[in-house]
């Protein structure tokens, strides 16, 4: 046998176990979307008796309309669900209002600090900056209960400032992400536009920040993402319903049901209902995320 013969073989047999593993890989990571779909498109009574079906059982739209408020109490309950209802519109404005918010001034003040950090020059500097790298290194869950604490104290419990303002005025690795972008921008434009007597200010906001837009926006989906889902902070500051995200929702939802067990297709249908809109914003801007991790670098 020839060596490129050989070689061709061997390329074929790489590139079918590449495949494979690539499938295997999708399916365990698509596998759990459809299952949530397939428990939503189910019915209660008929999924307990057929909880093992690949299919959904008994199809029906009936947890879809309970979770949108479009089903009866005599309807959801007929289907397996426990009568209750969640204001899933109420709870969806309440999380877009959180994570927006949230968003919006931690990448702000984000990106001040790190222009501070890496185009300014004053005294102790590096070791502020070492400092606040140390901050990565505190597990989150040990500032939860001194955060409480001072929200406690200001008297901003059950309200979004308690929720947005403790976790809004710094961010390490935002700090740390931006600031190694910054580093790696040309300085000639900054030093042209001094020579002409723009101030440091006029700077940031006119050259700085429209060169760095790529990782800021990379900041902004992810930090998004992540106070979308976030759950236990929320269940800690706030007890009203009138500020309480989704998630909270979604758990109160679980736990309503006055049956043997939960409304598993409603909660499912809620689930996906809360999920649709990371969906959408990674179907997006998903390269963005990506190309902007890439090119930034660390230095």
């Amino acid at each position: 046998m020839s060596t490129s013969a050989t070689r061709r073989r061997r390329l074929t047999t790489g590139r079918a176990l590449a495949w494979a593993y690539l499938i295997a890989i999708l399916f365990v990571t698509i596998f759990p979307f459809y299952w949530i779909l397939r428990t939503a498109l189910s019915d209660n009574y008929a999924l307990m008796a057929n909880p093992a079906s690949i299919l959904p059982v008994g199809f029906t739209w009936g947890p879809f309309k309970r979770v949108l408020g479009l089903a009866t109490t005599e309807e959801s309950i007929a289907e397996g669900g426990s009568g209750a209802s969640v204001e899933i519109g109420h709870f969806l404005v309440n999380s877009l209002i959180y994570a927006t918010v949230s968003t919006a001034l931690i990448v702000f003040f984000s990106t001040i600090a790190a222009y501070a950090f890496a185009r300014l020059q004053w005294r102790g500097r590096d070791f502020m900056f070492s400092l606040f790298l140390t901050a990565l290194m505190v597990p989150g869950i040990l500032t939860l209960l001194p955060n409480f604490v001072l929200v406690k104290e200001l008297g901003l419990l059950n309200t979004f400032a308690g929720m947005i303002l403790p976790g809004a005025l710094f961010s390490a690795f935002n700090i740390f992400f931006l600031r190694q972008f910054m580093l790696g921008l040309p300085t000639e434009t900054e030093e042209a536009a001094l020579l002409d007597g723009a101030g440091r200010i006029r700077i940031l906001f006119g050259i700085t920040l429209p060169m760095t837009s790529g990782p800021m926006i990379t900041l902004s989906i992810l930090g998004f993402i992540g106070m979308w889902n976030d759950y236990f902070w929320p269940l800690l500051v706030t007890s009203d319903e009138s500020v309480q995200p989704l998630t909270l929702a979604l758990a109160v939802f679980k736990q309503s049901s006055p049956q043997a067990q939960p409304d598993w297709a409603g909660l499912m249908a809620a689930t996906l209902v809360a999920a649709l809109p990371m969906l959408g914003l990674f179907m997006v801007f998903g390269r963005r995320i990506v190309n902007s991790i890439g090119f930034s670098g660390i230095k």
